[in-house]
């Protein structure tokens, strides 16, 4: 048993490496692809199933929300605490989801998801103690609650560049931000089965540090792409 928690406790640390590789080839998580951008456009009225299906595989592939989701709960060890951040995430993300699509509000998705990329560098720093050695004291609800307003612009951004049909629009959004949630809350679990196991084993604690500084790493490299991009588009 020693055995297995040891081994899945390192598959923990390497599977955080790999998606910081994964995220060099594919850092723009908030993007729809092209297939999905084609098909949405060519839809007139409510449908609820394909805009459920989308948002759902928007989250399972957003990897920027799976490491800031994972940096939240990294210290939560009670069932209440992660329902308490996690609705503050969606109830952020959801609202400037479909707020930001609905109204039309316009913002550079480069800074947009750049300071995505940033939450998951606050939150691993948050994890390695850095604001208390700051003397620092952050309300870590007010702030999982204002990037998850951030999370949800970020997509809000992209769906604007689609050319959506006005016909059933908010209700589609809503049909869509359902299976942002659904596949949210299939990721979490996902997570939290993983992180329970690994909290078993005696090197969480020393993998802890490794793991949040990979975040820390994930975090900035989705900083620096966006804003590579951002000053290359301007």
């Amino acid at each position: 048993m020693a055995n297995l928690h040891n081994t899945l406790a390192r598959l923990s640390t390497i599977a955080l490496a790999v998606t910081c590789i994964i995220l060099s080839q594919s850092v723009l998580a908030h993007g729809v692809a092209e297939g999905d951008a084609s098909f949405l456009q060519g839809k007139e009225g409510f449908h609820f199933w394909p805009y459920f299906y989308l948002g759902a595989k928007h989250m399972v592939t957003g990897y920027d929300h799976l490491l800031f989701l994972a940096g939240v709960i990294f210290f939560l060890y009670r069932l209440r605490d992660v329902g308490i951040y996690v609705t503050l995430f969606a109830a952020g993300h959801s609202l400037t989801l479909i707020v930001g699509v609905w109204f039309d509000i316009p913002a550079n998705p480069y800074l947009i998801d750049a300071i995505i990329g940033f939450s998951v560098v606050y939150k691993a720093f948050e994890n390695l103690g850095g604001f208390d050695r700051l003397g620092l004291h952050i309300n870590t609800r007010w702030a999982v609650l204002v990037f998850g307003f951030f999370h949800g612009f970020g997509l809000a951004t992209k769906l604007q560049e689609i050319s959506l049909s006005q016909e059933g629009l908010l209700a589609n959004l809503i049909a869509f931000n359902i299976g942002v949630e659904i596949g949210q809350l299939l990721a979490l679990m996902t997570i939290i089965a993983l992180m329970s196991m690994w909290r078993r084993t005696t090197a969480f604690d020393r993998q802890a540090t490794v793991a949040n500084m990979t975040l820390m790493f994930a975090g900035y490299l989705l900083v620096g792409y966006q804003l590579s991009g951002y000053f290359l588009a301007t």
